[in-house]
């Protein structure tokens, strides 16, 4: 079971820039709560995303010694990738493939043909890096644009991305859109053609919905989850109204009650839940 803390996501969006030494200072606390991986930032245009100028500061700063959690940064374009892929800090470098002509435009300016070939072009840049590349099926469960949906797009554009030899992919709820039948159903059966494969999600919910669409993931197979501590965050090329992220706390609550060991340091979280509170404009 991996749990991805994603600040990166819960930050990006807010409009009021938070100080570097104060994003250093709530992403090293995050460090010693035992996540698998923590998202902390991208290499993307401050234009698009001015919240994100500072992550090449942020990870110098950031204590790795006594932590096994390692770190994933965002990247939209080869510049991005190559400017992360030089930290030997960073583990990931995630990329946001939509299936949504639309998003893939307000997203990464970008056609879908152009973001397959800009992903290509960014796995060979993790192969000489020693990166690992997430790729983002981004709009995984529809979208508010009209654009084609429908599992078979899903199933088309997956066996192209593990054509590339991507072996993590995380299929993102980017509106929160997908119900529990959805995603139980996607899951099902993409693990059935791609054992091999390390299938994540990423859901943005409402509260109210938020354990359905967790427990439909689980029991569809999925062990690796994405969440953010408050359920901060929501893409801000996605909609005019952003939907929080999945709350880390539901989901730890859901896998606690599931009795699934989680290995996660208690205190450490709690510490983590207060310093939100004050990190974040909206928290």
């Amino acid at each position: 079971m991996k749990i991805i803390e994603c600040p990166r996501d819960a930050m990006q969006g807010l409009h009021t820039f938070i100080p570097t030494g104060e994003k250093v200072t709530y992403l090293n606390q995050l460090l010693t709560v035992g996540f698998d991986t923590i998202d902390f930032g991208s290499f993307v245009s401050p234009k698009a995303i001015p919240q994100m100028k500072d992550t090449a500061q942020v990870v110098s700063q950031l204590e790795l010694n006594d932590t096994n959690s390692k770190l994933l940064a965002i990247v939209a374009n080869t510049r991005g990738a190559e400017e992360g892929g030089d930290f030997e800090e960073i583990s990931y470098l995630g990329f946001p493939f939509s299936i949504s002509e639309t998003f893939q435009q307000r997203n990464t300016n970008k056609n879908i043909v152009e973001a397959l070939n800009t992903l290509e072009e960014i796995q060979n840049i993790c192969q000489k890096k020693n990166k690992t590349l997430v790729a983002y099926i981004s709009m995984g469960f529809g979208n508010p644009y009209g654009d084609p949906y429908d599992l078979d797009i899903v199933a088309k554009f997956t066996e192209i991305l593990v054509s590339l030899e991507i072996s993590i992919i995380s299929l993102s709820d980017t509106i929160g859109a997908a119900q529990p039948a959805a995603i139980s159903e996607l899951f099902g059966s993409l693990y059935k053609t791609y054992p091999d494969v390390e299938f994540g999600v990423h859901l943005h919910s409402t509260p109210q919905s938020a354990t359905a669409k967790i427990a439909a993931a689980w029991e569809a197979g999925c062990k690796r989850f994405d969440g953010a501590i408050k359920g901060l965050g929501g893409c801000p090329m996605a909609a005019d109204e952003l939907t929080g992220n999945i709350a880390t706390e539901a989901l730890i609550g859901y896998f606690e009650k599931e009795k699934i060991e989680l290995n996660l340091n208690k205190e450490s979280f709690d510490q983590s839940i207060a310093l939100a509170s004050a990190t974040f404009p909206a928290g």
